[in-house]
């Protein structure tokens, strides 16, 4: 359900706070005018003035409507604009888009989620639903990596993270400092030896293409079905409605099918990491 009646319609929405959460990335605290429910894995469209438009995963509670948050990485026009926003700024979002992660689907299973780099933002929502659902899972597993230390999302949540008795988490760093205390190597060196059987186990995939490729190729080695692997696949959205073609993956448009795919859906199509 679109928070606007009109899809095209971007409403207003201020800026509450911006979080400087890594070198390259910041969270922005966002309150629509209308309320605006999501599920998790769904996207909105961020429209700043002047600069233009751009899809964002939200990383905040699904539960709560009247606040939302993005994370947004430097990478081009208009998230350059989004980092230079400052709290009571306004700007525009339409949306909810796509389709989110079937969680009760997952029920009763052995799940396990993988991360890497900016994949963290929505899987940030993820984590909240399924710590929020916690008993109805058998397991629940989270593998993380990033460059270094200091690109972690959300380190503070993360460290309370691993304090759960319903998590067994572990994480990465491609390269290590003075401080870090954790394994060094990239996301696919701690999927090894899962406490979890891979034949019946749901495994969600999210994080920059390379690091999805590698670790979907992973997973399926170690005996993962295709029909249980879900990807968050984020890249090329532009419309957020499957009008302007931008993001077509196969037979499907990523903002309209997706941006939650299970991977025996398009496990064919040779351009899937393109």
């Amino acid at each position: 359900m679109y928070a606007s009646n009109n899809p095209y319609r971007p409403i207003r929405t201020e800026v509450l706070e911006t979080i400087q959460e890594t070198p390259t990335i910041k969270t922005l605290k966002l309150k629509p005018e209308e309320s605006i429910s999501f599920d998790t894995g769904q996207f909105i469209e961020l429209t700043v003035p002047g600069a233009g438009e751009a899809p964002f995963t939200p990383s905040s509670e699904p539960t709560v409507k009247d606040v939302l948050e993005v994370s947004v990485m430097r990478v081009g026009k208009v998230t350059e604009r989004i980092h230079t926003l400052k709290a009571g700024e306004t700007v525009g979002l339409r949306g909810p888009f796509g389709s989110g992660y079937p969680l009760d689907e997952f029920v009763g299973k052995e799940l396990l989620v993988v991360g890497g780099g900016c994949g963290f933002a929505p899987l940030r929502s993820l984590m909240y639903e399924l710590f929020r659902r916690s008993g109805e899972f058998k397991k629940l597993l989270f593998r993380g990596g990033c460059r270094t230390p200091k690109d972690f999302l959300y380190r503070k949540q993360i460290e309370g993270w691993a304090k759960r008795d319903d998590l067994d988490m572990e994480l990465t760093v491609d390269q290590g400092d003075g401080d870090w205390q954790g394994k060094v190597g990239v996301v696919t060196t701690i999927l090894d030896g899962l406490k979890m059987d891979p034949r019946t186990g749901i495994a969600v995939v999210c994080g920059p293409p390379i690091m999805m490729k590698f670790a979907t190729m992973k997973l399926l080695d170690l005996g993962f079905k295709k029909t249980n692997l879900y990807l968050s696949m984020e890249k090329n959205m532009s419309c957020g409605f499957g009008k302007c073609g931008h993001c077509r993956l196969g037979t499907y448009y990523t903002c309209k099918d997706g941006p939650v795919f299970r991977y025996d859906k398009i496990s064919d199509n040779p351009n899937i990491w393109d």
